[in-house]
């Protein structure tokens, strides 16, 4: 199951040149995941505020990783080549084990890991609410 303290399920998913990534490869730092899709408004709404919460971290010991459930990956190759997104932008598709081991029905949805990938929260508040920055700060060892 995965609630907190429970190590994370694992997703291979690859980037828009086709390097393959595991939730493994990012151990060592804290991973917040934002599972979205293009043709997502809300998800879309929360990409100014996470691209300043990658900002204020970007020398912390955190990642970011977008991870799509879109369908049609080209729409999701062409917002990733258009600039739009920062942080690590992955393909997950539809039906993947990640997204039913969460039991994600509704995006945007976000996750915070540990460095030894153990789930923190599996219903992260989002990048525009304050509270995501003040928990982010609070994070033993971040800095």
């Amino acid at each position: 199951l995965t609630r907190p303290g429970k190590l994370s399920p694992g997703f291979r998913a690859p980037d828009v040149d086709g390097k393959e990534y595991v939730l493994a490869d990012f151990r060592g730092r804290y991973v917040y995941i934002d599972m979205w899709a293009t043709w997502c408004g809300p998800c879309k709404r929360e990409i100014p505020f996470l691209k300043e919460l990658e900002e204020e971290f970007k020398d912390a010991q955190i990642v970011f990783i977008g991870l799509s459930v879109d369908k049609d990956k080209a729409a999701w190759e062409k917002m990733v080549r258009s600039g739009a997104l920062s942080g690590i932008q992955l393909y997950l598709g539809t039906g993947s084990s990640f997204q039913e081991a969460y039991r994600v029905e509704g995006i945007p949805r976000f996750m915070l890991l540990d460095k030894d990938g153990r789930i923190i929260s599996n219903d992260m508040s989002r990048p525009s609410d304050p509270e995501t920055a003040r928990t982010l700060r609070n994070l033993e060892g971040i800095r």
